[in-house]
């Protein structure tokens, strides 16, 4: 039986006025028109009808959407909690009023550093003014607030005062995640990985900070891929729970499994929701655990992590049916070892390549 999803994230345009190297947006994409707002209205309607429940409206950079308002209808009739995810920049006092009366659940704010200087530089811009603007609308508006700061080697070692800062802003949540490394964080990787010392003091400082604001504010730390010796269960299962519509139309297990070289994904121009959800060759492949290879095959664990990351095992293996690298069971561990050896010799500003993004304007 297919599994029923409860979680759709609409990736609603790849335009975006930041830079940030560590982007999980494709690094390079074709493009495409992005959907129109009768399109999305009928993705959400019959995501809806799928049984999802959770819709997070995401980019790039939504609030580049100049309907995103009526987005929010749509979801909001169809009876879909919807999470907007943003950096922040564009967001003013009449779009934050639009977006209340819409029916906006929820927002994240993106912060790239507590301090001012470091966040701008990680941005590619001087976007944090802007950000603690977006975060006064929004308790201003009475929506409920959570932040996002992506951890990485340039930002890791603040994290007590990235805490303390967040704590500053009253979010009833605060996700701190290392970088996952796809699309512009992947070119970014050796200057991005932490170090081992760095993670482990780290986790230490979350684990903390998790305790002392149990029942004031949730903080979820998501621990670097690479240096664990198990993988995670990447969307908890493929095609199990989540799926990704992208600008273009494309339905995706995951955000990044467009990077995978032989897979083809169909549009919903071409298609339902439902049938591509429940008939997609693709959506199918890696469902369950038929298709896995020892030595996830026979592990324990195999109905727990999945086998991990297929994006991942496709990028560093070129096969995406291969177990997760992460894993100290793979044959293919050593390639994340020498990566970390590589990364971990290099310095952390040297090469850095920042997102290129020719439609930075919000329109």
């Amino acid at each position: 039986m297919t599994p029923r999803p409860y979680a759709l994230l609409a990736e609603l345009t790849y335009r975006c006025p930041l830079h940030c190297p560590y982007c999980s947006n494709p690094a390079t994409h074709t493009g495409g028109e992005e959907l129109s707002l009768d399109e999305w209205t009928r993705v959400f309607a019959e995501a809806a009808a799928l049984g999802v429940l959770h819709l997070g409206l995401s980019g790039g950079e939504p609030l580049a959407r100049r309907d995103l308002p009526k987005l929010v209808t749509a979801a909001r009739q169809v009876g879909l909690y919807t999470n907007l995810i943003t950096s922040g920049v564009g967001l003013d006092a009449n779009r934050a009023r639009e977006l209340q009366a819409a029916g906006l659940d929820s927002v994240q704010i993106s912060f790239q550093s507590d301090d001012p200087a470091q966040g701008n530089t990680i941005a590619g811009s001087k976007a944090h003014d802007a950000k603690l603007k977006a975060v006064r609308l929004v308790h201003d508006h009475g929506l409920a607030l959570s932040l996002n700061v992506v951890i990485h080697r340039l930002n890791i070692d603040r994290l007590p005062q990235i805490i303390a800062f967040a704590e500053s802003l009253r979010p009833e949540r605060l996700e701190l995640a290392n970088v996952q490394y796809h699309g512009w964080a992947l070119r970014n990787r050796n200057q991005l990985l932490p170090t081992r010392e760095q993670a482990q003091t780290a986790l230490l400082v979350a684990q903390k900070a998790q305790a002392r604001l149990k029942g004031k504010m949730d903080v979820v730390y998501v621990l670097p891929d690479y240096l664990q010796d198990r993988p995670k269960p990447c969307m908890q299962g493929w095609g199990r729970h989540y799926l990704t519509v992208n600008p273009a139309g494309d339905v995706l297990p995951c955000p990044n499994a467009g990077s995978i070289p032989d897979l083809v994904f169909e549009n919903i121009r071409q298609g339902s929701l439902a049938s591509i959800w429940n008939e997609s060759a693709n959506f199918n492949r890696f469902r369950g655990t038929e298709w896995m290879p020892v030595p996830c095959r026979d592990c324990p664990q195999r109905e727990i992590d999945f086998g991990g990351c297929r994006c991942q095992a496709a990028l560093l293996t070129g096969q995406a049916a291969a177990t997760d690298p992460v894993c100290a069971l793979s044959p293919d561990r050593e390639i994340v070892d020498r990566i970390l050896d590589h990364a971990w010799r290099t310095e952390p500003d040297d090469g850095l390549v920042f997102r290129q993004n020719p439609q930075a304007v919000l329109s």
